[in-house]
């Protein structure tokens, strides 16, 4: 894992607005131009029109110009594993390939890696629409 990707994670993290669950989550992605894009949660009164920390990322690094990734990582709190939801494992799908590294962190760093296909099998893509 690029060391770049926990730091920015952590430290999107650190800015997550969650008024209601308290759950602060952070992601970070390494964009095709070797850029680290980085996205908090945001929650909104009005559940669930909030967004995941993935979701967040993704949107800077199209912002960005960028439309690949080339691996994420998402922290987020306690002992369970946080990852992606499957909106946004969908949504990570859409910039990346099955073979794409999704890191899993706790505060304390790297707790596991998957491949994108991994956490999601037989996606639907952009090749299914052709």
């Amino acid at each position: 894992m690029d060391p770049r990707l926990l730091d920015a994670a952590r430290q999107a993290m650190a800015k997550a607005y969650v008024p209601n669950s308290k759950f602060t989550v952070g992601a970070a992605i390494l964009g095709d131009d070797g850029v680290i894009y980085a996205g908090c949660n945001v929650e909104n009164a009005s559940y669930p029109e909030g967004w995941c920390a993935e979701t967040s990322a993704i949107a800077a690094m199209v912002l960005g110009g960028v439309r690949k990734i080339r691996e994420i990582a998402v922290i987020g709190p306690g002992d369970q594993l946080t990852t992606p939801c499957g909106g946004c494992r969908q949504r990570i799908a859409e910039f990346a390939t099955a073979e794409t590294p999704v890191h899993i962190c706790g505060v304390e760093g790297l707790r596991r890696s998957f491949k994108l296909g991994e956490l999601l099998p037989a996606a639907f893509a952009q090749e299914n629409l052709a």
